[in-house]
């Protein structure tokens, strides 16, 4: 793997892709500034060497044209302020400005360029647009784990133009080296623990973690699906009534594969989507009429936990339960919580995808598990098998 550790970027311009896709309030403030300080590593280690830092990113997803919310010139007081240096910032990514601001650009000093996605050759992966992008720099390192999904002009086209001089920043590194100990070499036993909404969603990756984990746990609003399928009753819980089929043909694999597969035993239920609601715990298979199921129960919590703590390695993504409200929060929660312990204990943990993440935030847990990943559509397909264009462009 090329990666920046063995390059020296002494007088190099480095043209630098990083994933500065964070969320904004109204007022422009950063609310959460994990991918901006992910890249630090990165940036420190170029300017460390006496090269000079060229950043281009996305934010938002803005209609090809310039749109004042998304514009990156927010973020340039608070990176300045974490790289302790007066970020320059270039009005746009294209243009007279950018080439004379990238032709200045002077040993130790940092240059951020204009929202790229506010051309539509960006996102199209437009040769042309990657070649302009190219003539400011003379090496170019990805960083951007979060879009390595993604055939766009800066995180995959634009490599070709690099042929010697491309490589992965250390986010990106570090994100490949954690998701493949996981897929690869991981220690058993090996629990996967899939939450979220839909099964239609974690498909893919269900069928992929079935050949490698040795414990697959569901959880989350696509249990219910598994529950309908197998002729339980789920009230007016979430469903994907044309995906029961698909649900029964995973229980089947599963078996096949010799994995433990476990659905949740029992469900906090209530008579509306409203943390105010009503509640009360039953059955999962026997859900009242009118009733629909919010998290898992706390016999389900305690048979995951039991499964976690004799885990060596353990993957999550996605939530037990609405952990966004307090009342349906209880089971995304103890399974953090568990994680942590676990690692405590020696096992290895990786967390990934964006409601994961959230959770693990929330409960101010990160820095208790192994790895958290910053990516969620890239992680999610690199763990469905797919091979990720970003990746390939450095690779060849």
């Amino acid at each position: 793997m090329k990666t920046i550790s063995q390059y020296n970027f002494s007088n190099k311009k480095a043209l630098v892709r990083v994933d500065f896709n964070v969320p904004i309030d109204a007022n422009f403030n950063i609310t959460d500034d994990t991918r901006i300080r992910a890249a630090l590593p990165t940036i420190n280690k170029i300017l460390a060497d006496g090269g000079s830092v060229i950043l281009m990113s996305h934010l938002g997803r803005p209609k090809d044209v310039f749109e004042e919310k998304y514009s990156l010139k927010h973020l340039v007081k608070h990176l300045s302020y974490l790289l302790h240096l007066e970020v320059q910032f270039a009005n746009n990514c294209m243009g007279d400005e950018a080439k004379q601001m990238t032709k200045n650009l002077q040993a130790g000093e940092v240059l951020l360029l204009e929202n790229l996605r506010f051309y539509k050759q960006e996102t199209a992966g437009t040769v042309s647009f990657a070649e302009e992008l190219a003539r400011y720099g003379n090496v170019y390192v990805n960083d951007a784990f979060g879009t390595a999904h993604r055939t766009h002009a800066s995180t995959t086209i634009i490599a070709q133009f690099f042929p010697n001089d491309k490589m992965f920043g250390y986010l990106m590194a570090d994100e490949l080296a954690n998701i493949n100990k996981v897929l690869h070499t991981a220690q058993r036993p090996l629990t996967a623990i899939i939450g979220g909404a839909k099964v239609s969603g974690k498909i893919s990756i269900i069928s992929n973690l079935l050949n490698k984990v040795d414990n697959l746990i569901i959880g989350g609003g696509m249990a219910y699906t598994f529950i309908k399928a197998q002729g339980g009753k789920i009230g007016n819980s979430l469903v994907e009534d044309d995906k029961l089929d698909v649900a029964l043909h995973i229980i089947k694999t599963a078996k096949e594969k010799n994995v433990q597969l476990l659905i949740p035993q029992d469900t906090v239920v209530a008579a509306a989507f409203d943390n105010n609601s009503p509640t009360k715990t039953c059955d999962i298979n026997a859900i009242p009429d009118g009733w629909l199921g919010l998290d898992i129960g706390a016999e389900t919590i305690k048979t995951y936990e039991q499964i976690i703590q004799q885990s060596k390695t353990i993957m999550w993504n996605g939530p037990m339960g609405v952990f966004e409200m307090s009342s349906f929060e209880q089971g995304t929660k103890k399974i953090a919580e568990a994680i942590v312990e676990a690692t405590k204990n020696g096992a290895y943990s990786l967390i990934g995808g964006g409601d994961s993440v959230a959770a693990i935030n929330k409960y101010q847990l990160a820095n208790q598990v192994s790895y958290v990943s910053t990516g969620g559509g890239a992680l999610l397909e690199y763990i469905e098998g797919e091979k990720l264009p970003g990746v390939i462009a450095i690779m060849q």
